[in-house]
Order: structure tokens, then sequence, then C-alpha cells
């Protein structure tokens, strides 16, 4: 196989993953770009793309295989034995991979774990508990690398010593968030992945996001939403993992928060509710038995601070009556009967001891112990 020739395919427009396997099923690549334009067009391509096939952009393909040169950088295309087995199922897998840092990740177990970019403290934490736990049993945490969820799932999974996967929706030399560029560092240094079937040098595009979202989903046995609103790119992603034939679960949340409507509408279209991270190590079947936590820690069985024996009672009533989710401070005053003066002191020594936190709309819960198994 010409390596120069999967390149140059991977860059011509036009030329999606279905058109590919069916031309795999009568010519080889380097076939392909030593024929005639006549050949092509009997072949039923485009015009784009025949004119791309005749004359490939040699200098992008350049740096294609200058980022190659990187013993820590591979590529594997979609007729290679290293090519993942479950992403070759679903309907249009990507033509090549490009992967930065442990190829072998993709043929672990992995579970996807997807929500809001701009998830509530609960969210945010509840996330990074359940990634560290599952990464702990052997599964692989795959996401977006997105803010929010995606971050805090990868953040979750590093921080137990496990494996994470980030699928990006730009070349493997950008990355976006650029707040995330840590991250995929920590990711890289840890035996993680960055993959895209972006080529290198693809800029950030928002239409190539919700492309990469059936990477995601297609990489991992199911698919866990955390926080989403009713119009979530996570929606998405659950979507297809359905119909991919991959479990789809969600955490379920207030009803007064927008970002648990998401989440409870994939639940009453048959998404499985997850309250422990054990819900979804049984939910996998024949690989649960497998899945064994590495950690020698034993979980708490209830979510609960555990650092509330030392307040003050006044305190410690105040705080029962603060959510998860925002609470406002004037449905603090009614409940507590504590004074708003008072109310006020408090929630600032609370906010300083690190049992609260100031969200939009009040004041939310965030110093916790998680769910037993998570």
């Amino acid at each position: 196989m010409n390596l120069n020739n999967w390149l140059a395919l991977i860059r011509t427009p036009k030329l999606g993953s279905k058109t590919v396997r069916t031309l795999l099923t009568t010519t080889t690549i380097d076939e392909l770009f030593n024929t005639s334009r006549a050949t092509l067009e009997k072949l039923g391509l485009k015009s784009t793309a025949i004119a791309a096939i005749l004359n490939p952009q040699w200098q992008l393909i350049e740096q294609d295989l200058q980022w190659l040169e990187d013993p820590n950088h591979h590529l594997i295309t979609y007729d290679h034995s290293a090519f993942p087995a479950l992403l070759k199922e679903i309907p249009d897998p990507p033509i090549a991979i490009y992967i930065a840092g442990n190829p072998e990740l993709l043929w672990q177990p992995q579970l996807a774990m997807v929500g809001s970019r701009n998830p509530s403290p609960s969210g945010r934490d509840t996330t990074y508990e359940f990634a560290k736990h599952l990464a702990q049993t052997g599964l692989t945490i795959t996401s977006g690398f997105a803010t929010g969820i995606d971050t805090a799932a990868h953040s979750g999974a590093i921080a137990a010593n496990g494996n994470t996967i980030a699928v990006m929706g730009t070349g493997l030399d950008t990355f976006y968030p650029k707040q995330n560029h840590r991250l995929a560092e920590e990711i890289l240094q840890n035996n993680g992945a960055l993959i895209s079937e972006f080529p290198i040098g693809t800029p950030t595009k928002a239409n190539n996001f919700p492309i990469r979202n059936r990477i995601v989903s297609g990489l991992s046995l199911g698919t866990l939403v955390i926080e989403a609103t009713l119009r979530s790119g996570s929606l998405i992603t659950a979507r297809l993992a359905g119909s991919q034939g991959r479990e789809v679960f969600a955490i379920p949340g207030s009803i007064h928060n927008p970002l648990a409507r998401g989440c409870h509408q994939l639940i009453r279209q048959g998404a499985k509710l997850v309250e422990t991270a054990q819900d979804i190590i049984e939910e996998l079947g024949p690989l649960a038995a497998s899945l064994t936590p590495q950690s020698t820690t034993t979980p708490e069985t209830t979510i609960k601070d555990n650092t509330t024996s030392t307040l003050d009672p006044d305190y410690k009533k105040l705080l029962e009556y603060i959510g998860y989710e925002a609470t406002p401070i004037d449905l603090l005053v009614t409940n507590s009967g504590f004074s708003t003066n008072n109310i006020s002191s408090m929630l600032l020594i609370l906010e300083l001891q690190g049992h609260i936190t100031t969200v939009p709309g009040g004041y939310a819960r965030i110093k916790y112990k998680a769910c037993e198994q998570i």
C-alpha cells in the first residue's frame, strides 16, 4: 500500500466512507490513483473528487508525512487490521483515524461520557467521580475534549491512572478549546490517546464537531449522558449510540434544572437510568465480569458531605436546605427561618470552607463523597 495515496484519498473532497468502502470492493487505493478520468467517471465519482484524485495536493500530504514521523503519531486506515472493530460496525465509519498517543486503546472496552459544556458544579463533580471509578474498573473513558462534562470525564480517568481517549473535531495539530491544551498533554503523558478523522491542518469548524460525535459513540460499548439541555449536542451523540446498537445511559436530575431535561427525555425514550457506576457495569453484560475495581479504597454508600461533623448546628441546618443545583437565597430564608443578614454571613463561611459555591441563581453544594461504586 502506498501511504501517500491513502493520505491523498483522505483529503479528497466529496468522497464519503460509504463510497470508499464500495470502491475498495472493486479496486485498490493504488489502482485508484493510477487510472484514467474515464474509469473514475465510470466508478460514479463526482467531478470534484475526480479532480482531486488526478491532481492530489502533495504539499498538504507532505505535511501529513512530517507529522507521522513522530513515533508517537499514527494513522490507521479503514482497510487495516488495526482499525477498531466496533467502529467499523457503524453505518459511516471514518476512512482513517489519526492518533497521537496509544493506538492500542482503540481496541479496549470503552464508555463514552458526554454532556453540557456549562455544567453545574454537581454535574461536573459527578462526572469526575463516575469517570474515576469506571476507569478503575478497566473501562477506557472516551469523550469529545470539550469544556465542561467532557473535560471532567477525561480528568477523572487520569486521576484514577486509567485510560482515556479524546476524539477531536480538528486536526491533531490544533487544540480546541485552547484552554484544554494542558489537558491534552496530561492525556498523552498518562498513556491516553487523542484521535481525529480530520487531516493535519484542519482548523476549528463548527460542522466538524457533530460529525466527530459518531466516533465517540461508535468506539464505545455505551454512552453516558450526565447533564444536557434539550438542544444539547450530547443528545445527538446519544441518538447515534442508539442507532449504532449501543447502550445509552442517563443520570437524572432536578426537575427544576434545565440541564437535566435532556437526560429526562432520553430516559423517557428508553435510556437506562443511572444512579451508580455499578448500574453501568451491570448493564454491559458479560463484559462486567472482567471489570473489577483496581482501587483498594472502600467507596461511601451514600452521597454525603464528609466534613460537616465540625459545623455549628445552625450551619448544618442551613446546609441541609442547599441542594446540588442552584438554590435561591430567598428560598433559604423561607425554609431555614434565619434572617437575610445572618444567612448572608453564614453562606460566606460555608463557601470559604468549601461546602458550597456561588452559581447563577443562588448557591449549590459541592463538597461530597461519591455514590456507592462511583
